[in-house]
């Protein structure tokens, strides 16, 4: 009950973590849709009030311009005259006369004002009485333009929306001498009209975007957030048990999180390849060298009991001891060889070789170790400069390994032939002994660990059965093959393939080798 609750305790805080990132993005994103819609709501008012300002000051231009020709203050009579003779029938309801020619026609600007419910015309005398309105309403905002001695532009709001309002002073053009307050009230009916709407639309689709964004950042956020909840849950099965086969499922996605997906696989694949590798390199160890301590043990039990007593028992167990400790270091060194050989795509994963350099130096160096037999190389099929991904003291040790084979197992004929060619984009080595061949049947088991044909005769040899094996790792490790054709009593041939490397692909670091 305990775990139980211990894991609904994590994964309630996964939860949680999960809910936080959700409201984190999708804050993030409805802050982000807030302020574009302001600042286009407020871009379409700034530019609407502009608009509404250019079409009140121009109101009270042309109203200026007739109102200034008047040359006492403002009357109901002198006013109404410099507007248009037709301004009574107007204000009285009849039509106005069109028909007349004089010049006291309203002209459009003027006609199209008054008729205007939108905008408020209001002309007060020096005393502050109003001498004419196209309204029976006048605002205490605009009563209060009347005291003011100078001209102002004002905009203010009511419950029917915004106002724009402009107050001007009018002196007679003949005298200078104060005509009266000329007040412009513009209501922007039109205008509050779409920023009502405006508002009420960014409010909606505020709403929209909010709930929108909420369920889109659930679901991006869940995207990426299940699949490093399961890595979590994987990791945890593998520290409990590291020889688990658990493994993310492909999440089919082209981004980094797929990526981490299969590099998260690749790295659980390589550390449980890593542990089997050490328990298997433990085991090894542990059956081979049972032998040579036991024979050890044997000969020190022996001299310990009566043999120091006799010098000949003495010197045959002092070199047989000897002879099994020389054997228990090259075992040990060739399980160490063979461990690293499945480690080297990370140790040299750009190391480069070339092909003829080291095959010359490596045959010269065998023929001088061993001169009682005729090593050939054959290169004439081999082109130069040719270069294969490969580490070059791995490629040496490959060549001795397989040279020191065929020779370990020749018989009569004491020879041995290396060869090279190229062939496609892949270079193949092969080395010849005409020893004592292989069966068919083991010839499919001799890369094996501690795999020997013929264990008595191994051992005399002085063999551990490790040497292909190295080989072997180390071949697949550079994405080379090998492969062995033998018939008994003949001879065998082993054969390493490896894929060119192109001259152009190397760095500059590289080509110099």
């Amino acid at each position: 009950m305990n775990l139980i609750h211990h894991y609904n305790k994590k994964e309630t805080r996964r939860s949680s973590l999960t809910l936080k990132w959700v409201a984190i993005v999708a804050t993030t994103i409805m802050v982000s849709f807030v302020i574009f819609s302001l600042t286009i709501y407020s871009l379409i008012k700034s530019q609407s009030l502009e608009q509404e300002s250019d079409v009140t000051k121009n109101v009270v231009r042309t109203f200026e311009q007739r109102l200034v020709n008047i040359n006492e203050p403002f009357q109901v009579s002198n006013v109404v005259t410099t507007l248009s003779p037709n301004t009574l029938r107007l204000i009285s309801g009849n039509s106005p006369n069109y028909n007349r020619k004089d010049n006291g026609v309203f002209d459009d600007d003027i006609l199209a004002t008054l008729t205007n419910k939108d905008i408020n015309i209001y002309i007060f005398d020096p005393q502050k009485n109003l001498v004419f309105s196209n309204s029976n309403w006048v605002s205490n905002e605009d009563l209060k333009s009347v005291n003011q001695k100078k001209a102002s532009e004002l905009i203010y709001k009511t419950r029917g929306g915004m106002h724009f309002r402009n107050a001007e002073r009018i002196y007679s053009n003949d005298n200078r001498k104060l005509l009266g307050t000329l007040i412009v009230d513009n209501r922007m009916v039109q205008t509050n009209k779409l920023l009502k709407q405006l508002q009420q639309s960014m409010v909606f689709l505020s709403i929209l975007a909010i709930i929108f964004f909420l369920v889109a950042s659930y679901f991006i956020v869940d995207g990426i957030v299940k699949p490093i909840k399961r890595m979590t849950k994987i990791s945890r099965e593998i520290d409990q048990d590291p020889n688990a086969r658990e493994r993310m499922p492909n999440i089919r996605r082209n981004d980094e999180l797929g990526e981490l997906v299969v590099n998260f696989n690749k790295m659980l694949d390589r550390i449980q390849n890593y542990i089997l590798q050490q328990k298997q390199f433990v085991g090894d160890v542990s059956h081979e060298l049972r032998t040579p301590v036991a024979v050890i043990q044997g000969h020190l039990n022996l001299l310990e009991r009566w043999g120091k007593d006799d010098p000949q028992i003495l010197e045959e167990s002092i070199h047989a001891s000897l002879q099994e400790t020389d054997r228990m270091k090259h075992l040990i060194q060739e399980m160490l060889d063979l461990t690293r050989a499945e480690q080297v795509d990370m140790q040299f994963p750009d190391k480069v070789s070339d092909v003829n350099e080291v095959l010359i130096r490596t045959v010269n160096d065998m023929k001088m170790i061993h001169k009682d037999f005729t090593i050939n190389l054959d290169i004439t099929d081999l082109k130069p400069d040719t270069i294969i991904r490969m580490y070059r003291n791995h490629l040496e040790q490959l060549l001795i390994i397989l040279i020191d084979n065929a020779i370990k197992y020749s018989t009569d004929r004491k020879e041995v032939n290396v060869s090279a060619s190229t062939e496609n984009k892949s270079v193949i080595i092969a080395v010849q002994d005409f020893g004592e061949g292989i069966d068919s049947v083991e010839q499919e088991k001799i890369f094996n660990r501690f795999y020997r044909v013929d264990k008595a005769r191994t051992r005399e040899k002085g063999g551990n059965g490790l040497g292909l094996s190295i080989a072997k790792k180390l071949t697949e490790s550079y994405h080379g093959t090998i492969g062995v054709t033998s018939i008994l009593g003949t001879g065998s041939t082993f054969r390493l393939k490896f894929p060119l490397l192109k001259k152009k692909s190397l760095t500059g670091s590289q080509a110099t080798k």
